[in-house]
């Protein structure tokens, strides 16, 4: 295929901000962003979507951002992210845990082209790595729901098997279980990140165990729409607000807020220092936010969570803090060690579950 149709096929694939392409006589800075879902999603895509508008709300006429929504984890989303570079980004953005491997396959193909990888692990010279601690916020979830359930059962729709999903699992738990010994989890894996029938589907089998708690990462909203059909269980919103379901069944949030990342990131485009690094950040550092808990969390029980919260921000908590056992009974903190105190290695590659879990995670 001749370049410039494999580059009218880019075009017409990308959803494109209208705009000159020139600012003050110089070439605008073009970001793309590659999603794993719908911008209309609710949650992660919806949240990540919100970040690439504020992107152009602080530069104005000095960037054209393109995006491409719903793009599979695999050879499609290698497709993408080559017709973005072609089309002269500056700077991709890709967006999920799978997306990984076809950001590197084809940064080594754009050496002038920047690269950012939501939640990977992978880095070259022209590809940085970020995420979130997601996971301070599922210890202020466990808390709030082991304190809230009455049927001592707590269901957990998970997506893939990954650490970033484990860690989420294993902080929910433990803090769930450390207000409410008799508290028990059910996780259901989904295998994927956004598919509206699968999750309502996940959520109404966990009702039909028992289950007065849901908890979720997966990213849309059907979730919290199955729970308000039942009688007395409450939910989480994750990634986004999702405050159309509150006060109940959702009595509180995960919110990714990328936007302060995204606007620095390119602005390190635009001057000239952008450099390939690492970035993981939580609570306190604003990347993390928890959404308004409603009234129908007791009293007690929020303050107790803003707290908690308030701790998690400051340091002077950790989500991961000894004695803590691994699902086999072995030890993996001691009495007042945590996480922190051995780098981040650990949580990063986690793939066991913590004592008192009884399922498995699948391969």
């Amino acid at each position: 295929m001749k370049r410039r149709t494999l580059l009218a096929s880019a075009a017409a694939a990308l959803a494109l901000t209208t705009g000159a392409a020139l600012a003050d006589g110089h070439e605008k800075t073009k970001v793309g962003f590659v999603y794993v879902g719908p911008i209309g999603d609710g949650g992660w895509t919806y949240e990540h979507d919100k970040g690439r508008l504020a992107v152009e709300a602080e530069y104005g006429d000095k960037v054209e951002t393109i995006y491409q929504e719903s793009v599979p984890e695999g050879a499609d989303a290698e497709r993408v992210i080559t017709q973005m570079a072609l089309s002269g980004a500056d700077i991709i953005f890709t967006t999920s845990f799978g997306y990984m491997d076809p950001t590197i396959n084809v940064a080594k193909n754009f050496p002038d082209v920047k690269f950012e990888h939501a939640t990977g692990y992978k880095r070259a010279d022209n590809v940085s790595t970020y995420s979130a601690r997601f996971y301070e916020g599922r210890a202020i979830q466990g808390h709030i729901a082991g304190k809230m359930t009455k049927s001592n059962k707590i269901g957990y729709i998970a997506s893939f098997p990954i650490p970033e999903v484990i860690r989420g699992i294993n902080s929910a738990y433990l803090h769930a279980k450390k207000v409410n010994p008799d508290v028990e989890f059910n996780i259901v894996w989904v295998y994927t990140w956004f598919d509206p029938a699968k999750e309502a589907d996940a959520a109404n089998a966990l009702i039909e165990q028992g289950a007065d708690v849901i908890l979720q990462h997966t990213d849309s909203t059907a979730p919290q729409a199955a729970a308000q059909k039942a009688d007395g269980v409450i939910t989480f919103g994750q990634a986004s607000d999702m405050s159309e379901y509150a006060p109940m069944p959702r009595v509180s949030s995960i919110i990714d807020d990328w936007a302060p990342y995204y606007i620095a990131r390119v602005g390190a485009v635009m001057d000239g220092t952008w450099e390939s690094k690492d970035t993981w950040d939580g609570i306190g550092a604003g990347m993390v936010a928890i959404g308004e808990i409603s009234d129908a969390v007791p009293a007690d029980v929020k303050e107790e969570a803003l707290a908690m919260k308030a701790a998690l921000a400051d340091g002077s908590y950790h989500a991961f803090t000894g004695p803590i056992n691994k699902q086999d009974g072995t030890p993996w903190l001691a009495e007042g060690e945590t996480a922190a105190d051995f780098g981040d290695d650990g949580l990063a590659g986690m793939n066991f579950y913590v004592e008192g879990i009884t399922a498995e995670i699948p391969n």
